[in-house]
C-alpha cells in the first residue's frame, strides 16, 4: 500500500471515533506518555499543538507547564518547508495559520534551538513498531530532526494508526518511542531486533 491510500485509510478509520472515545483516549495517552522517564526528567519539551483526529495535546501541555518544564512548539514556514520552535507559556500565544494549525507568533514568544529540547513529540497519520511514520506530506519534521541527537523522539497515536510496517524513504527519520492508550513501543530495540 503507498503513503496516500495508508493515510487515507487511517484517517477514515479515526473520524469513526466518537468525542468521548477521543478525549479518554487522549487523556490515556498523556497520562501514560507522563510517567515515562525522559519526560520527567526533562527541562524543555517540544510538542504540537494537536488538530483532531490526532491525540489531543492540549491537556498534556497544561500538564507539562504544572510540572515546571519548558513547552515549545513549532512555527512552520510554507515557502522553505522549514520550520522553528518557540516556547509558549500560554495559548494567548498563539495564532490560527494555513490549514488551522495553530502555532506560536514569534513576537510574543522566545526561540528554542533544537539541541535545547530534552524530547520532541513528533506527529504523524500512520506508524509502524519501527518507529517510521508517515505525516502529513510536508517534510518538515525529517528535515528538522535529521540533526537532532540531544533527546528522545516519541510520537504519541491511537492504535488505529499503528501498522505492521509503513513505507520508507532514504530521508525518512524513525522515532525512538511509541505511546498509545494501551502500549509503549521501544522502536530503537524494534529496529535493532529487525
Amino acid at each position: 500500500m503507498n503513503k496516500t491510500t495508508l493515510r487515507n485509510e487511517v484517517r477514515e478509520a479515526l473520524s469513526k471515533m466518537g468525542e468521548a472515545a477521543y478525549q479518554d483516549r487522549s487523556f490515556i495517552v498523556a497520562k501514560n506518555v507522563l510517567q515515562e522517564p525522559y519526560i520527567i526528567e526533562a527541562n524543555t519539551i517540544g510538542i504540537t499543538i494537536s488538530n483532531k483526529p490526532e491525540v489531543d495535546t492540549i491537556h498534556l501541555i497544561e500538564e507539562l507547564w504544572q510540572l515546571g518544564k519548558k513547552v515549545a512548539v513549532p512555527k512552520c514556514n510554507p515557502k522553505t518547508r522549514e520550520m522553528t520552535f518557540y516556547a509558549i507559556d500560554s495559548f494567548a500565544q498563539l495564532e490560527t495559520v494555513y490549514m488551522h494549525l495553530r502555532e506560536p507568533i514569534p513576537e510574543k514568544c522566545e526561540f528554542v534551538d533544537a539541541n535545547e529540547m530534552d524530547v520532541i513529540l513528533v506527529p504523524g497519520v500512520v506508524f509502524d513498531k519501527f518507529g517510521y511514520r508517515i505525516g502529513y506530506g510536508g517534510g518538515y519534521y525529517d528535515r528538522y530532526v535529521l540533526n537532532y541527537s540531544k533527546g528522545k523522539l516519541v510520537s504519541l497515536l491511537f492504535e488505529e494508526q499503528l501498522y505492521e510496517q509503513v513505507p520508507t524513504d532514504a530521508h525518512d527519520c524513525p522515532v525512538d518511542i511509541i505511546v498509545t492508550p494501551t502500549k509503549r513501543i521501544d522502536c530503537v530495540t524494534q529496529r535493532g531486533a529487525n
